[in-house]
């Protein structure tokens, strides 16, 4: 069976084919369309060996969302390459009447036009593609897998806002993303090799978009994202937790409407306000030149994410920490100044081991879960701290091989 996964984002797109069955799902290839709309937009695309296909598709005009889906259409179509048998969408936000991944049919397409209104940042491009592709391919099945199934194991203590009752039942609670990620860290943790499954971990997935979550058993009891991904720690472009008030009085301000502060909330928030920039890797450049709002937005950073993981350390007294995601993977001395803000607390990082240069290897035929699992922390440090990519399209993938073989993991459309 062969599986399409389809990754959208506000400009790009990102996508990747799997094979097989459920012990060996591997990746055939793998592209992203990026800068959507723009006059630079450009396709990558290679297969699993590494080996570039982006110039057999030829001419890659994006000059908008549905462009840039026929380039996708063109590149998967190419000769050789395998037509997909079922398609899985990453969609951040179901709004609040679905329960798990889901079948799209007519229905459950209405409801993720709602939920737009819950992340009008991410879900327009989402339902776009998928309507798109629908009209260009009806007869293969499509799956919607959400980035918030995975904390649907929060108890209400900790997903319940102190807000009426009337607005309660519009929807409004904490109901946490990046779950695809965490999901794939609790597969890969339980899978490596050598490493004791941590009944209680605190996983930060640090990148664009950053959240902190606490999981027992190897399932979400708290996170530190929202009704929406604003909230939380610090972030590439936005800011995390606010006071309430903050809201209030820049929506009171001349001129502001709902949709100029959320532009700012979104856009121009985080690293990028502090920094003038939200990559982490320049502002580490930055910094070491000797430039002041580079090495604030890095401390502010980094303090906000020592917060929140202190704060689940003292709540659920984890055996391990695992960073993931493009900062936590790649960033070891965001992971080293992060780790001495914990150190009263248990975490011993081994400083050899964080900066070693870690090598993530591709899921291809015979590897395993797990496999790409890096302790970096001393052996008798109380608190065991590992480094492990975010697999979400790999997540995607099995949950819809799951789908198609019948069993479902979602549960339908509740009130």
């Amino acid at each position: 069976m062969h599986i399409l996964v389809m990754n959208p984002g506000s400009s790009s797109i990102k996508f990747a084919m799997y094979a097989d069955g459920w012990a060996n799902l591997r990746l055939l290839y793998e592209g992203e369309v990026s800068d959507i709309g723009e006059a630079t937009a450009a396709l990558k695309l290679r297969d699993a060996a590494g080996k570039d296909l982006a110039a057999a598709v030829g001419e890659v005009k994006a000059g908008s969302m549905e462009e840039a889906i026929g380039v996708v259409q063109r590149a998967i179509a190419l000769p050789g390459l395998k037509p997909p048998d079922a398609v899985g969408y990453r969609v951040v936000h179901p709004g609040p009447k679905l329960r798990g991944h889901q079948r799209v049919t007519p229905e459950v397409l209405a409801q993720l036009r709602e939920a737009t209104a819950f992340a009008p940042l991410h879900d327009p491009e989402a339902v776009a593609m998928i309507e798109a592709m629908m009209q260009r391919a009806p007869q293969v099945p499509r799956f919607a897998c959400f980035d918030t199934v995975f904390h649907e194991t929060m108890p209400e203590e900790a997903s319940v806002y102190a807000l009426p009752a009337e607005v309660r039942e519009l929807g409004v609670r904490r109901y946490g993303f990046h779950g695809l990620s965490c999901e794939s860290i609790v597969v890969q943790m339980r899978a490596a090799r050598g490493v004791v499954f941590p009944r209680r971990m605190v996983i930060a997935h640090l990148g664009s978009g950053c959240s902190v979550t606490a999981c027992v058993e190897g399932k979400s009891a708290d996170t530190t994202m929202g009704m929406t991904p604003t909230g939380g720690v610090v972030m590439g472009t936005r800011p995390g937790d606010l006071d309430p008030g903050v809201l209030l009085y820049l929506l009171r301000r001349e001129g502001a409407t709902a949709d100029s502060v959320e532009a700012m909330l979104n856009h121009e928030s985080g690293l990028k306000a502090l920094g003038g920039i939200n990559d982490m890797r320049e502002l580490r450049q930055r910094a070491k030149v000797g430039d002041e709002h580079a090495r604030l937005a890095i401390r502010v950073f980094c303090r906000s994410v020592v917060k929140a993981i202190a704060g689940y350390l003292a709540l659920y007294t984890p055996d391990a920490i695992v960073f993931t995601g493009g900062i936590g993977e790649h960033d070891a001395e965001s992971r080293a100044e992060i780790a001495d803000g914990l150190a009263g607390l248990g975490v011993d990082l081994d400083v050899k081991a964080n900066r070693r240069q870690l090598k993530i290897a591709t899921r291809g035929e015979g590897e395993e879960w797990g496999q790409n699992v890096h302790a970096i922390s001393h052996e008798d440090s109380p608190i065991a701290v590992y480094v492990a990519p975010a697999e979400e399209d790999l997540m995607i993938a099995r949950h819809v091989l799951e789908m198609c073989q019948g069993s479902p993991v979602g549960a339908g459309v509740s009130s």
